[in-house]
């Protein structure tokens, strides 16, 4: 790659017109959306690609483009969703109002495979807030890190020797709907509540190593019931979906923090699946522990939402209507009430 400083333009090689089309996209939409994400000109010229604007957009245009380039060549194809993932990484602003990815310490796994890194601000003070404190707790809409990024650090901090276990907890609540009897032994039958843990291991953990680690105990996967009268020393506890227990069950499970060990709880105040009436035991500790010094509350947003970018425009148009709801009964409520008067009222005979 050079780079003539004066006027503010690079040239990335390409291996042939097939790989600039896949770089450049059908009809160049990839190509034409980096160009308004970074505020730069790209053009393809004598099997080079150009790219001229500013420095500083210039050089995270160029980062994006060669990182995009190793992804082309090594899966073959490209996706609008490849191409605003990696430039959010770089600094971009994407077009659905998502904020520009903070200059953060990435979560180092080693020989993972792949670098995880919080990508908005509100992600990066949660990272850091688990990296500071023992006790984190996290609340915000699906899709926005809670659980993956609490594992990644986990799994961090598991390399790096400074905890000798990983326990991820998560209660066994059905949402919204009866599963019925459930096939097979005590394991097979909580496999469909923790599956979402083993999900977001999988990403950072290959298959066999993870098998190995749960055969050896290293990493436990259990249902949050399964934590009355245990002490967790050197450990890093997760409790996931902590919405959905109630104030005896996060107690409990708070109280089973030992020596030398960390907790991330972390949940959607908007997904409970409790029975009417019940207390979330995450609305309570949230109210509860918000003045205990050394535990950390962490809001995280619409904004901080790292999934399809659809998933961002659902959540705001659930949580809008929740507020048009909540309004209305208000609204009726007020006008159902009796209301003071001088005069008296005599009922009908």
């Amino acid at each position: 790659m050079s780079v003539p400083s004066a006027m503010n333009e690079a040239t990335l090689s390409t291996a042939g017109p097939n790989e600039v089309l896949t770089l450049f996209g059908p009809r160049d939409q990839h190509v034409r959306k980096l160009r308004r994400l970074f505020g730069v000109d790209i053009t393809h010229r004598a099997g080079k690609i150009r790219v001229a604007g500013e420095e500083a957009s210039v050089g995270a245009a160029m980062r994006t483009l060669e990182r995009l380039r190793l992804l082309c060549r090594k899966k073959g194809s490209l996706s609008l969703g490849d191409i605003e993932t990696i430039a959010a990484e770089e600094g971009a602003k994407i077009e659905d109002g998502r904020p520009p990815t903070p200059r953060a310490e990435a979560i180092n796994l080693q020989n993972a495979g792949r670098k995880i890194a919080p990508r908005t601000p509100g992600q990066a003070r949660y990272v850091e807030a688990i990296r500071e404190h023992d006790l984190t707790i996290a609340t915000g809409p699906a899709g926005c890190g809670k659980t993956y990024l609490a594992v990644a650090t986990a799994v961090e901090a598991l390399r790096a020797e400074s905890i000798r276990k990983i326990v991820l907890v998560r209660p066994a609540v059905e949402a919204g709907e009866s599963l019925g009897f459930l096939p097979g032994d005590l394991r097979a039958k909580l496999n469909p509540y923790l599956r979402p843990l083993l999900d977001a291991l999988g990403e950072m953990v290959d298959f066999d190593q993870a098998r190995a680690l749960m055969e050896q105990d290293v990493i436990e996967i259990v249902p949050l019931a399964y934590m009355r009268g245990r002490t967790l020393n050197d450990a890093f506890i997760i409790l996931d979906e902590a919405q959905n227990t109630t104030v005896a069950q996060m107690k409990m499970f708070l109280t089973r923090m030992g020596e030398r060990s960390k907790m991330v709880v972390s949940g959607d105040a908007t997904q409970l699946d409790l029975p009417r009436g019940v207390r979330s035991g995450l609305h309570d500790a949230v109210y509860r522990l918000g003045n205990i010094k050394g535990i950390a509350q962490v809001r995280l947003s619409a904004a901080d939402i790292v999934r399809h970018r659809l998933v961002q425009r659902i959540v705001e148009a659930y949580e809008g209507q929740e507020e048009e709801s909540a309004t209305s009964t208000n609204a009726k409520s007020s006008d159902a009430s009796p209301k003071n008067s001088d005069s008296e009222t005599i009922p009908e005979e």
